[in-house]
Parts: structure tokens; sequence; C-alpha cells
């Protein structure tokens, strides 16, 4: 309910956020996380609805005591609201703008992580179903430079090559999670670098297998033997490859089966 009786006392109100700090030092990140709210990300295949873990901050100049709060929620709640643009790697950078003109802030970074969902076809069934993914959309203004990046986290299989080759029958295997983080020149989506990991792994999963699909995922990890080493380096070869990214890092890691510790990798590039 609106109240304009009280807009003449809003506007009488002191601006403490804007008043002079005798310090005199400028402030690298100021603002809110850990945030949850409710947002629409566009992607690939569409836009779905998804919970995101927000932190949105602003650089503050030396001469100013704090910023306004309140308006780091309020870009948000903007794009939650009913037919709002949803938010997406082509689009983030209009927010990152929208927030340093807002607060009339030199700089400002806008991180968002939340459970991305892709619909996937078991391979002989047909059974459709979601899988979720871990994903980040990071948006930085700094120094009038804008930098973009996008984190995917993806759960394989992985099945070692040495066990196969020792063994006279079986192998042991694993679940895998490899994880990209990409510095982008050009717009790419989350769904593009997932696959990547999942080609390169011995296989990749799926929310609902019948019987004929698990022999079939059995027998192509089987026939698809990877070490950790394996993962990140065809991982790697193939982002190193692609235009659209000019940094990357990626990293994998084996919750073995046959031990009670991981193996894990990592191959950074230009980051």
């Amino acid at each position: 309910m609106n109240h304009p009786d009280l807009l003449p006392k809003l506007l009488s109100m002191p601006d403490v956020q804007s008043a002079p700090d005798h310090r005199e030092l400028a402030i690298d990140q100021v603002g809110i996380r850990g945030l949850r709210y409710p947002l629409p990300i566009a992607d690939r295949d569409g836009v779905q609805s998804t919970i995101a873990d927000c932190s949105v901050f602003v650089q503050l100049p030396a001469d100013r005591k704090g910023t306004h709060m309140s308006r780091l929620v309020e870009l948000l709640e903007e794009r939650a609201a009913p037919g709002a643009e949803p938010i997406g790697v082509a689009t983030l950078r209009t927010l990152v703008d929208a927030l340093v003109s807002r607060l009339d802030a030199p700089g400002g970074r806008l991180e968002l992580a939340f459970p991305f969902f892709v619909r996937k076809t078991a391979p002989v069934s047909g059974i459709p179903s979601l899988l979720d993914y871990q994903a980040k959309l990071v948006g930085e203004l700094d120094e009038g430079r804008y930098t973009q990046t996008i984190a995917v986290a993806v759960p394989v299989t992985s099945l070692c090559p040495s066990s196969k080759e020792i063994s006279e029958y079986g192998a042991h295997n694993q679940r895998s999670v490899i994880t990209i983080t990409a510095r982008t020149r050009e717009p790419m989506f989350i769904a593009d670098l997932l696959r990547v990991a999942e080609e390169e792994a011995s296989s990749e999963l799926f929310g609902i297998l019948k019987r004929a699909d698990e022999k079939f995922v059995t027998e192509r990890a089987y026939d698809n033997p990877r070490f950790v080493e394996d993962l990140v380096r065809g991982v790697a070869a193939r982002l190193d490859a692609d235009p659209r990214l000019d940094a990357f890092v990626v990293e994998a890691e084996n919750f073995e089966s046959i031990h009670n510790h991981s193996a894990f990798a990592r191959i950074a590039r230009r980051m």
C-alpha cells in the first residue's frame, strides 16, 4: 500500500551513506553476499527458473562514507519480477552496467551461483529426465574494462585405464567432477561448456536409466577409460582451440572407489 503522506518525510531524511569520510580510503568491493533470489536464467535451450546465490558489490570512492545496500537488492528484484528480461551470458553486461549506474560507482561486480538443469535423453530407452549441474556467472567492471567468466561443475563417470589393463576382468570406476572456469571474449552458453566436459569423460550421467541404458553406459565407460590427467587434458585442448575463450581453468576430481582419497588434476591457461 502506498502512503503519499510519507514521501515528504522520506525526502527530508538525512542520507548518511553519501556523506564524506575523513579517512579518504577507497574500498575495492562493498555490497551484499549470500542473498538467495529466484531468477530466470537464459541459455542455449531457453529460459529456466532457478534459485541463485547472489553477491553484488560496487567500488566505493574515498570521499564517500557508504553505499546504498537496498539498491543492490532492488536490482535483482526487478529481474525476478514477472515478464522481466532473463539473465544470461549475453545479457550479464547490461546488469553490471545498471549496477554501477544506479550506485554511481566507478566499478562493480556481480556473482550468481545456481543449480542449472538440462533435460537429457537416456541413450537406449529414450526416457527424458533432468540432470542438475552447478553453474556460476560473474561479471565485473573495473577501470572501464569489463570481464566475464562462466563456471560449471559437471559430474561424470571415469574408468581407470590401468585397472582395465592389468585386470583379467572388470575395472574400477568412479564418479568424477570436472570444473571449468572460463573467461570469455564473446558470449558462450553454459550448456556448451558442460558438453565439452561430458564428451571428454568415460561416460556422461543421466537422471533416469533403465536396464538397457545401464548396460550401454557401463560398456561405454569400459570402452573409454580415462585417468584424471586425461580428463583435464582432453577438456583443456578443446578450450584452448576455442576462439570465444580468453582464458580458462580446468579441474578434475575423481572420488576413488578403491581408495579413501581423491585423485586431482588442474590446468590453467592465461587466468
